[in-house]
């Protein structure tokens, strides 16, 4: 899936708000894992730096969880948007 993002704002909260969407669309409901730090990176064409600082804001928004050596899962009771 191709995604063009606007250039002349934060990419990664674009990449953030395209997650919650995803989110509150199904397309990763609660309890899904959610792409990793390196599926982001690439999917989105951005820097790893990037892609941790999109996941550390949804997990500080409630929006996901990340479990220790298994990966980063939709919360189970995710945000109103």
């Amino acid at each position: 899936m191709s995604v063009d993002l606007d250039r002349t704002r934060p990419i990664w909260r674009q990449i953030a708000a395209i997650m919650q969407a995803r989110i509150v669309d199904g397309v990763y409901p609660a309890g899904a894992r959610v792409p990793s730090v390196v599926e982001l990176s690439t999917e989105f064409g951005v820097a790893a730096s990037t892609a941790q600082k999109v996941l550390t804001r949804l997990k500080e928004d409630g929006w996901v969880r990340a479990e220790v050596g298994l990966g980063t899962f939709v919360a189970d009771q995710p945000p109103t948007p």
